[in-house]
């Protein structure tokens, strides 16, 4: 197994593209495994290549990012999926969100900036824009107060909103992955939220407090 992270490119601007190739690949720390111009051939790809994370252009003719996202998720890949777009829309991130990614970045991002986002996104954690934890926040419509939440799910929320993954969160708890899935999901309907970045931006929205 090769000891740098897999990544698969899927956007339909070939400039754009084979300069994110040569950025990521040039950095050592990312193998870039394959690209591709469109979101079908982007799915094939990905069905194939297994890539630890995938830099996917929300924008493109035919099958847009949020129909590949989505049919990603229903493939159940073990894939990190990070959302590439020109501009930062509230209903799109949000729906992104839903459908799973983990990860949402403008093009206009500067190049050492988006490779230390996706670093964070090959290790397990994700260091949140303030922008996007600001539009979010907007979005968010949880409880004024969580209520009823258990000393662990607490922990867990904490966590989260540091931008920790399951794993890392099981890890930190001395837990099993499946048990912190239990606890997310309790906390997704308890704050009647939809995605754990919602959740972290409940914590921001509220002073950085998880309890």
């Amino acid at each position: 197994m090769h000891p740098n992270a897999t990544l698969l490119l899927i956007d339909d601007h070939p400039l754009f593209r084979r300069g994110l190739a040569e950025l990521f690949s040039d950095s050592g720390d990312f193998v870039v495994v394959g690209q591709a111009s469109g979101g079908r051939e982007g799915i094939t790809l990905a069905c194939q290549l297994l890539p630890e994370l995938i830099l996917l252009d929300l924008h493109m003719p035919g099958l847009g990012g949020l129909q590949v996202l989505d049919e990603l998720r229903q493939l159940e890949l073990a894939s990190r999926v990070i959302i590439l777009t020109a501009s930062l829309d509230r209903a799109e991130l949000v729906a992104a969100l839903r459908l799973g990614a983990e990860g949402y970045v403008l093009k206009d991002t500067e190049p050492d900036a988006l490779l230390d986002y996706v670093r964070h996104c090959s290790k397990g954690t994700v260091a949140l824009d303030e922008t996007l934890v600001a539009l979010l926040a907007e979005q968010v419509q949880g409880p004024a107060t969580p209520g009823d939440l258990t000393e662990r799910e607490a922990q867990t929320l904490a966590l989260i909103a540091s931008g920790l993954s399951n794993k890392l969160i099981a890890r930190e708890l001395g837990i099993s992955d499946g048990t912190v899935k239990i606890y997310v999901k309790n906390l997704l309907r308890k704050f009647n939220l939809n995605s754990r970045l919602e959740l972290a931006a409940w914590v921001h929205r509220s002073g950085g407090r998880a309890d």
